[in-house]
């Protein structure tokens, strides 16, 4: 096998930073959403509204478990560089193949919600189409 460098954990530092500026905008849309609908939803209390609201309480909390397995990752990275430094390259490995595995479980997860987002506009897009053709 061949030695792992501080350069390999390093690319994968700034990408997994850019991952997690997307995860955490959104983390940020899905709040100001819910904020909204929590609003809306006070004023009348309407059954696809709390449809909605279970979709987002599943994506949030998806969104949430990607934001953790990224900052993990992210994590596994910089203990591979500090093990590479300090020349404990056979721990840095396995260190850095968890990295790689924590990274490929959130995106796995991000695949997952965005499937459930997809979901989700379709089912306000049947809605459009079905009060067009009702009329």
């Amino acid at each position: 096998m061949e030695e792992l460098s501080l350069s390999t954990p390093a690319l994968l530092f700034s990408a997994i930073s850019l991952i997690m500026l997307a995860y955490t905008n959104r983390f940020l849309a899905y709040a100001a959403v819910i904020r909204n609908l929590h609003d809306i939803f006070l004023q009348k209390h309407d059954d696809s509204l709390i449809r909605q609201i279970k979709n987002l309480k599943r994506r949030l909390n998806l969104t949430r478990s990607m934001q953790i397995f990224g900052i993990s990752s992210l994590l596994g990275c910089v203990l591979t560089m500090f093990l590479i430094y300090i020349d404990q390259n056979t721990l840095a490995i396995w260190v850095f193949g968890t990295a790689l595995l924590l990274l490929i479980i959130s995106l796995m997860l991000l695949i997952r919600e965005i499937n459930i987002s997809v979901k989700a506009l379709e089912y306000h897009l049947s809605d459009i189409e079905d009060h067009i053709n009702n009329k």
